[in-house]
């Protein structure tokens, strides 16, 4: 039962959702997030508040994914948790509880990349969905990574681009709140961005290495841009606000593109996958369609869920790996920086 029939226990507590998932031979049972909410009034994430809800929503998320799953923690067989990288308090949290509940368990402990979940979250069983075939191209957005991956087997990764500064999440949000809008600002700015016009306003691309990115000096043009347009009307905003996001949204989705097309001349790889939290952007998802037909891609885009931070994408590779028996042990420590 325990080989061909594994119950895997995911734990994600990289920043601030508190997460637990169930999966079964790549199968999701269960995917329980406790989202933090006290960070909106701060603008942005405030890492000992959550680190403290952490230790508040650990045990009773954890707890809601088994019951969901309808199982019992005597059924597990592995417990997989996010080691890094991420806010060193908030993944303290989930080592922890998960080194100790293997321990009281007695079972097998898997540590699991939190960069390498989003890119192997495309093996979770998804009704209608096809898996991304070896080698492939994986780019991960997220508001703490900007990677373009080449992907050779399950374990075999090899980043070919990243971001020199900001994240493409971090450019969102920043952006956003140069704009007045609530933290965080991503989706209300892909939410406005349908109802503008995307060449209205023309922002700059950063220019960097073929592969890599750039967004601070993005985030300064914008920052400039509403200042100089404010001081001429103080309702210009307020007025514009469908305009000025898509026009910045088409911006970054197409220097994302731009990235991508430059990734597979440079590798012959026509097979893209993207995960992390600003691959639910309807740009870039939208872009990625049409990129099907316009460069024969053949393109991959999780669902909604597997998207942002989420314990199933943690299970799925915890369950790949308990596979293989490549076990943690209980001197594993967490690392809120690390590379593949």
């Amino acid at each position: 039962m325990k080989e061909n029939n594994c119950f895997i226990l995911g734990i994600e507590s990289s920043c601030d959702d508190t997460a637990a998932a169930v999966i079964n031979n790549g199968i999701v049972l269960s995917n329980v997030v406790a989202t933090q909410k006290i960070h909106e009034e701060y603008g942005g994430v405030v890492p000992e508040l959550a680190s403290r809800a952490h230790q508040q929503n650990i045990v009773p998320v954890v707890h809601q994914a088994l019951r969901k799953a309808n199982i019992d923690k005597n059924d597990v067989s592995a417990i997989a948790f996010t080691r890094g990288p991420g806010l060193m308090g908030s993944l303290l949290v989930g080592t922890s509880f998960s080194k100790s509940f293997a321990m009281g368990l007695k079972i097998p402990l898997v540590d699991v990349d939190h960069m390498q979940a989003h890119i192997l979250a495309h093996f979770i069983k998804v009704e209608g969905q096809t898996v991304p075939k070896f080698p492939f191209l994986a780019m991960t957005i997220s508001g703490g990574h900007t990677q373009i991956v080449k992907v050779t087997d399950y374990f075999s990764m090899e980043v070919i681009g990243q971001t020199i500064d900001d994240a493409v999440g971090e450019a969102f949000d920043k952006a956003g709140k140069i704009l007045g809008l609530p933290y965080p600002a991503g989706p209300l700015i892909d939410r406005y961005a349908k109802e503008g016009d995307p060449k209205r306003f023309k922002f700059p691309k950063p220019k960097v290495d073929p592969m890599d990115f750039s967004f601070s000096g993005l985030k300064t043009a914008v920052l400039y841009f509403v200042e100089r347009e404010v001081a001429k009307d103080p309702d210009f905003i307020s007025e514009n606000i469908e305009d000025i996001c898509a026009s910045l949204q088409f911006t970054i989705v197409s220097y994302l593109m731009d990235k991508l097309k430059n990734a597979v001349k440079h590798t012959g790889i026509k097979e893209i996958a993207i995960g992390g939290g600003v691959s639910a952007n309807s740009g870039i998802r939208n872009a990625l369609i049409l990129a099907r037909q316009k460069y024969g891609w053949t393109t991959h885009i999780p669902k909604f869920e597997y998207c942002t931070d989420n314990a199933a994408m943690i299970a799925m590779v915890g369950e790949l790996k308990f596979k293989k028996e490549m076990f943690a042990t209980n001197e594993v420590t967490a690392k809120a920086r690390m590379k593949f």
